[in-house]
Order: structure tokens, then C-alpha cells, then sequence
């Protein structure tokens, strides 16, 4: 049975899909609110609940135009320095930091072998989630799209031969406290991370890009010291086993549009917006 909030972001998925196939004609939010069969009044007040803004506000966070202005500011020295300090604009967006730590070769060729897993399900403002963890930090974090078995079996494929315990711990519950509208008493998060130098080097530099940014492809490479590979640069930001904590969802196409994304391009643009409307707030 679906929670109360998974019900809500299926109708705010929903509705988002709409504005975003029918923006040419600008629907108004009676029109938008009958797509998801609620009144004009209960869809406003559940949009602004989930993302702190009116709808025709988030629209804006996802227009091109509002894409290629972040691109624009990547390309200046203060928006670079933003970056590196872990600032977003003139001001702190929150006290964030994230920890990668590569498993030992040890790990990554024997499949997690001695390795102790605990797991959990949550919900999210984007949906249901499986999160993993080990002693070092968080190991994997999916959304649950195909049922928790198969969410549960995907996690056992990637660690074939670790032990398994079902069990919420502290490390697990840091982790989704940044699925909150409120950044300020966040605790260090770590990550522990099965990947190649490379793929944990383009992580480590996706992890610079604050919430609210916006980066490309080729951008990202040449942050990451490998400006002619892009495609593999792609391939690692792809094959992202933390979803949301390293965030993949803030590559985007030089054009500016949104483009593709692993969990779905709705709950991309979903994301994107949320985290642009709580950029807003806190500066």
C-alpha cells in the first residue's frame, strides 16, 4: 500500500509531466489541477507543502532560460569559487559536507566479501528509497520503482557476497535527513564507494556542484582533469550507485534542457526544481 507521501509526489510527478508537455500553452492551474483530479485550492497548498513555492514558480526553475542563466554563471571566476568553498551564490547554502571513501581492492574484486550491509526503505519527497550502509558510510541508494524485492536484489547483485541485515542505523538516518527542507544541523555524511579511481575522481567532483547548480557534461570533465572524456565521464556520472547524495541529476545539457536521466526525467526535473526553490529560501 503507498504512504500518504508517495501518493503526493505521484500527483506532483504527474502534474509536472503536464506543465511540462503543454508549456507552449501556458496551462492555467485549474487545468492542471483537474489532470491530477484534485480542486485548484488542495493541489496549490500540496505543491507548496512539497516544494515550497506555488506551481507556476517551480515551472520557472525548469524553463531553459532559467538553465542557461546557471550554465552562464559556471563559466564566471566568483561561480567557480562557489564551488570549491561549497557556496552557492553570495551566500552559504547550507553546512553539507560529503566524504567519499573507495572500498579497499579487497572489496571491490571479492564482491563485498567480509563486508556487513545494513539496509532500509524510506520515503522521500521523490518516492520510496533503498539505502545501504556499511561501518564507513553509505554503500547505495536507489529508488524503489519495481518493488523493494527487486530494489533489495539489485543491492545484493552489486555486493554479491556481503552479509545482509535489514536494520536502520545512524549512518543510514544522517543520510536522509538531507531529504528535508532544512540543511542547517546536517552532520557530515560519508559515503563508502565501490568504483574505479576514475569513477570515484568524477564523483568527487560532482559532489561540488551545490544544490541549485547546474553543470554539463563537458564542464564536469574538465573539472574532473579529463576535458576530452566526456563520454566517460558520462558513463561514470551514470553508473552512480548513490542516487541523490552524489547528484547526477544536476547534468544537464549545454542547450539547457534537462535532458535524460536514470530515475526518469520527471522526477529529474522534480529535483532539480525542489532543490532550485530551496536555494531560494535560505539566501
Amino acid at each position: 500500500m503507498k504512504t500518504q507521501q508517495e501518493i503526493d509526489y505521484t500527483r506532483i510527478a504527474d502534474a509536472i509531466g503536464f506543465f511540462r508537455e503543454n508549456f507552449k500553452s501556458q496551462p492555467k492551474l485549474e487545468e492542471v489541477a483537474d489532470h491530477v483530479n484534485l480542486s485548484p485550492f488542495h493541489f496549490q497548498r500540496m505543491f507548496k507543502d512539497w516544494a515550497g513555492v506555488t506551481p507556476k514558480q517551480f515551472l520557472q526553475y525548469l524553463s531553459v532560460e532559467h538553465a542557461k542563466g546557471i550554465l552562464k554563471q559556471e563559466d564566471t571566476n566568483v561561480f567557480n569559487t562557489a564551488l570549491e568553498t561549497g557556496l552557492s551564490g553570495g551566500g552559504r547554502l547550507h553546512d553539507l559536507f560529503i566524504k567519499v571513501e573507495g572500498m579497499t581492492p579487497g572489496e571491490y574484486r571479492n564482491g563485498g566479501a567480509m563486508l556487513q550491509i545494513n539496509y532500509s526503505f524510506a520515503d522521500t519527497p521523490f518516492g520510496k528509497v533503498i539505502v545501504a550502509s556499511t561501518g564507513k558510510g553509505i554503500c547505495h541508494m536507489a529508488f524503489v520503482d519495481e518493488g523493494e524485492e527487486k530494489a533489495l536484489e539489485q543491492l545484493k547483485i552489486n555486493f554479491p557476497n556481503a552479509v545482509y541485515n535489514q536494520l536502520v542505523d545512524r549512518i543510514q538516518q544522517n543520510a536522509l535527513f538531507i531529504f528535508t527542507q532544512d540543511w542547517n544541523h546536517l552532520d557530515e555524511i560519508k559515503l563508502h564507494l565501490k568504483g574505479t579511481d576514475f569513477q570515484i575522481k568524477v564523483w568527487e567532483t560532482l559532489l561540488k556542484v551545490p544544490a541549485g547548480g547546474l553543470t554539463t557534461y563537458a564542464s564536469l570533465a574538465k573539472k574532473a582533469g579529463s576535458e576530452n572524456a566526456y563520454r566517460a565521464v558520462g558513463t561514470a556520472v551514470g553508473s552512480n550507485p548513490v542516487a541523490f547524495l552524489i547528484p547526477c541529476h544536476r547534468v544537464i545539457k549545454s542547450t539547457g534542457e534537462i535532458g535524460q536521466y536514470h530515475w526518469g526525467s520527471t522526477r529529474k526535473n522534480a529535483i532539480i526544481g525542489w532543490e532550485a526553490a530551496l536555494k531560494e529560501r535560505v539566501e
